[in-house]
């Protein structure tokens, strides 16, 4: 691999408290380093363009047994937009559940380089991994879903903290995942049962807990564990009015496990999870209190949800939620329950500008984002493809940068939404700095990536140029040059190789698979009463659940010890 040198660019890199500085970036080997040479050094000129540390997604769809039966459920998405077979790239379908090649191609060429999913079951571990060995370019990781795990519940409801913290170590090891996932929890495991969660001190059927219970018994699994990244909680009553309520419930739950500055809980696509209203005739906006809550504490961060105008698939693990949503819509459902483990549910949806709801709704994300003034603790997501596909988030970056474009959509939307929005009394507007936050160094920080997010000395040399130049653009008044240049990178480099150039992907190559691999000195005693779980409960063995670490392309353990 030739030396490269990156050279000139307008470098934004907030973990290293870099705002715009012309500099030279030196890569060797796939990582940053000092200084470049030798005879086959490759220049980049960078110009009067913008270079950031490469995308980083902290949740995003895009692999597994949920995302395959969308495909499966939406033939009419596969034509909407066909990536054409190139001597580069190979040919795929789907606009907001593409294929596995189209997804690497398209996140690469908007100069993201990590992309995470937020929701595996443990159960369909290996279809994950084998869509993630199929994704090119981008490094990804996978979360198991456990708030609603038969284990995990009966551990929690008897205060077995260290024996569900073994339990939940063993699962990141046998699934090679990486992050504690939570979604309704409780409520999953009501569904079997024809029941969701009200609140979150509701006792889930058939076990002596509480949501409540069950979200601050694995944020202290969490800890025990030394896991790179919080909890990841989908909340209670998401999708439904009134819920503003019960995130900041969840929120308060565990501000006793709070140390000092570090988050300990981190509230997904919070837009769907910031509703007020009792009803849908009531429904408005609850971003304010959300945002002045999280404003006055440091345990919390969050991911926007930002819903786009345009037809999408929704899909989750809250089979609850889906199913009001089917009989919201009344369009195509899938419902499925994944033994002893968790539910998911799948249903195409249209969001409308001309829809009150709709449109309140794409005002919360945004008012999220502008409100909460910290921009290391709210990142930049549309829960792909639940509030819209990812291929939309240059748009929601103009949004951010830019009040007229803002005030653009607004025109065109419902009126009444737009009198009641926030928006219109909300003046600021992201600077690229804080772009870099949202979209790249936040996350990674958020997640544990030492080596992403960044361009320092020893960091994967992942990173994206944007035809900008800061000094003669203004974001706020040329929010259309924002939009075009960050939909298609002038170059995006992975790995210390070029992989898109002119917004065209050049080269692909393999990207790496993040999980957390966890010592702890009661594994050997723990696996034979787990053995005995798998023949009480599973329709499989123990033995062929476990994914082999040899079954990822490219395997990228995170090492941590607990001493239990």
């Amino acid at each position: 691999m030739s030396d490269l040198l990156i050279k000139n660019g307008f470098v934004y890199d907030p973990l290293n408290k870099i705002d715009g500085e012309i500099m030279d970036l030196a890569i060797r080997n796939g990582k940053i380093v000092e200084k470049a040479e030798g005879n086959n050094l490759k220049i980049v000129d960078a110009s009067g363009m913008i270079v950031m540390p490469g995308g980083v997604d902290i949740h995003s769809h895009i692999a597994g047994a949920k995302v395959n039966a969308g495909r499966m459920l939406r033939p009419e998405d596969h034509f909407k937009d066909v990536e054409v077979k190139t001597e580069k790239t190979r040919s795929g379908v789907g606009r907001s559940i593409p294929s596995t090649f189209t997804t690497g191609y398209r996140y690469a060429r908007m100069g993201y380089t990590t992309v995470f999913d937020p929701a595996m079951p443990a159960l369909k571990a290996r279809h994950t991994h084998e869509e993630f060995n199929d994704t090119p370019i981008i490094d990804t990781a996978a979360y198991p879903l456990l708030g609603d795990s038969w284990f995990v519940l009966e551990c929690l409801a008897e205060d077995k903290i260290e024996e569900c913290a073994a339990y939940v170590a063993w699962t990141m090891n046998a699934t090679k995942g990486y992050v504690v996932k939570v979604v309704n929890p409780g409520g999953l495991e009501a569904w079997g049962f024809g029941r969701n969660m009200r609140n979150i001190d509701d006792t889930v059927p058939n076990f002596n807990i509480t949501p409540r219970e069950i979200v601050h018994g694995l944020c202290k699994v969490n800890e025990l564990l030394h896991m790179p990244h919080t909890i990841h909680v989908h909340t209670n009553n998401l999708g439904k009015p009134g819920n503003y309520v019960t995130t900041l419930e969840t929120m308060k739950c565990v501000e006793d496990l709070a140390r000092g500055d570090k988050p300990v809980i981190h509230i997904t696509h919070c837009q769907f999870s910031a509703f007020k209203g009792h009803d849908w005739r009531t429904f408005a906006s609850g971003s304010e209190e959300i945002a002045k809550y999280m404003n006055n504490h440091s345990h919390v961060t969050t991911d926007m949800g930002q819903v786009i105008f345009t037809n999408t698939t929704t899909m989750t693990a809250d089979g609850p939620f889906q199913f009001i949503l089917y009989q919201l819509s009344g369009n195509k459902w899938i419902n499925g329950d994944v033994e002893t483990e968790t539910s998911t549910g799948i249903v195409p949806f249209t969001y409308s500008r001309k829809s009150y709801v709709h449109a309140t709704q794409w005002s919360i994300g945004l008012e999220l984002a502008l409100l909460i003034k910290d921009p290391w603790k709210i990142y930049l997501t549309t829960d792909h493809p639940n509030a819209g596909p990812f291929i939309y988030y240059p748009r929601v970056i103009s949004w951010l940068t830019s009040r007229a474009a803002r005030e653009a959509v607004m025109k065109k939307m419902n009126r009444r939404a737009r009198e009641k929005s926030l928006l219109s009394s909300i003046d600021r507007e992201y600077t690229f700095y804080e772009v870099a936050i949202a979209t790249r160094a936040g996350q990674a920080r958020a997640l544990g990536l030492k080596n992403k997010g960044h361009l320092g000395v020893g960091a994967d040399a992942d990173l994206a140029i944007y035809n900008i130049n800061p000094t003669i653009v203004e974001p706020s008044k040329d929010f259309k040059l924002v939009r075009k240049a960050f939909k298609h990178a002038a170059y995006t480099v992975k790995g210390g190789e070029i992989v898109v150039k002119d917004g065209e992907i050049v080269k692909s190559v393999d990207g790496k698979t993040f999980w957390v691999e966890t010592e702890t000195s009661c594994a050997d005693e723990f696996a034979p009463r787990l053995k005995q779980v798998f023949e009480d409960y599973y329709t499989v063995k123990y033995e062929n659940y476990i994914v082999p670490e040899h079954h990822l392309a490219v395997s990228c353990p995170v090492h941590t010890k607990a001493e239990i």
